[in-house]
């Protein structure tokens, strides 16, 4: 079996200077926002181009705490994307407010920014573009926008460790980013998350809310509600560790793209997309069938894992669940991606014999490829 993801090679790679950072931190004893939290907040800001991060223990805890602190919460309304993950709207619903769908642009899988101003109410208070897949939303538009009618955004970047617009990474192209080090992400510490940003109000306010609101001068004396959104000395740890190999592992991803591309491209399949000055990373390699259908692409599935090659298949619409379906509307370009679409294999150690093995059963197990290996014979 090819499996979806294989982080045993990721950790192989550079297991000394995992093992030596979870050992130091059992040395210490420290365990909860130590010196490991510090630096890798310190670095993981450096390398965002942002002035200041905050650790916290999931990429959802990091959406919720950064709505929070913006100053988001019940009667606001919050506009996003459809075609996310589930977190980025249970994110807007722990804060109290209200997500607003705006469906994506068909080539590119991320928000329409053509369409959010009409989306615009005398509500709206952000907005939270989703850099699908390491892909980036439209940033340059989506902040004109924001700037015209004072809002804020906040890039959920949780799939986009390193990408970049023009030279400007993602986590600081909006006033504050959120990212994920769950176990499937570029870097992961199993779970944890980070919020960066420029606004010291913001980073203030993420600060104070992680650890139960506690006064910095009088400890146990809480004014508000806080939250137990803590990051661990392990979880930080493992970040920092990785943090020096990141741009190796997005140079391989980037060549394992090339080479499923190179393979699927010439077949018809859609692979990542790509907007002009945009600098995507492969977090997963996407594979799109125009017109397949969700019935289709689940058999196709099916027969792909009987050849041994391990699949998933893009995100549901967040408008066909029933708690959202009230407030979404129609998707039709989330909804129809979302029926044609496969995530593929994609992991460091992938050599192009495996990604040769992945695009050659794909392609067999192609609605039609039967019935063409017959034409051609005849």
């Amino acid at each position: 079996m090819i499996p979806y993801l294989d982080l045993k090679a990721q950790y192989r790679g550079i297991k000394d200077e995992i093992d030596a950072a979870v050992l130091r931190v059992l040395d210490s004893t420290q365990f909860i926002l130590g010196e490991e939290v510090a630096a890798f907040e310190r670095e993981f800001a450096t390398y965002c181009q942002a002035s200041e991060s905050v650790g916290v223990n999931s990429g959802t805890s990091a959406l919720h705490l950064a709505l929070l602190a913006a100053g988001i919460g019940p009667g606001d309304e919050v506009i996003t994307t459809p075609f996310t993950f589930v977190a980025t709207v249970a994110a807007i619903r722990y804060a109290g407010a209200t997500p607003v769908f705006v469906d994506i642009e068909p080539d590119f899988f991320t928000i329409d920014p053509s369409k959010i101003e009409s989306a615009i109410t005398g509500r709206t208070r952000a907005i939270i573009p989703v850099h699908l897949y390491g892909h980036p939303a439209d940033m340059p538009q989506i902040m004109m926008l924001a700037e015209k009618h004072q809002l804020h955004v906040i890039e959920d970047a949780a799939e986009a460790h390193g990408a970049a617009i023009a030279g400007r990474r993602a986590g600081s192209l909006g006033h504050c980013g959120v990212f994920s080090f769950y176990g499937n992400k570029i870097i992961t510490s199993g779970e944890g998350g980070m919020i960066t940003t420029d606004n010291p109000d913001i980073y203030a306010r993420a600060r104070f809310l992680r650890d139960h609101a506690m006064s910095k001068d009088v400890r146990y004396w809480h004014t508000e509600v806080g939250y137990n959104y803590r990051m661990t000395n392990i979880q930080a740890a493992l970040g920092l560790a990785q943090l020096e190999q990141i741009d190796d592992f997005i140079r391989a991803r980037a060549e394992l793209l090339s080479a499923y591309r190179a393979r699927l491209e010439p077949a018809g399949v859609i692979c990542n997309p790509r907007i002009g000055s945009t600098e995507p990373v492969n977090w997963i390699t996407c594979a799109l069938i125009e017109g397949l259908g969700r019935t289709a692409r689940d058999q196709m599935s099916v027969r792909l894992r009987e050849r041994g090659v391990d699949t998933r298949p893009f995100f549901f619409p967040m408008s066909n669940f029933p708690m959202y379906a009230a407030m979404g509307g129609r998707n039709p370009v989330s909804a129809s991606l979302s029926e044609d679409g496969f995530n593929l294999p994609t992991f460091v150690d992938m050599t192009e014999d495996t990604v040769a093995q992945v695009c050659d059963a794909f392609l067999q197990c192609r609605p039609g490829y039967d019935e063409m290996k017959k034409a051609r014979k005849a």
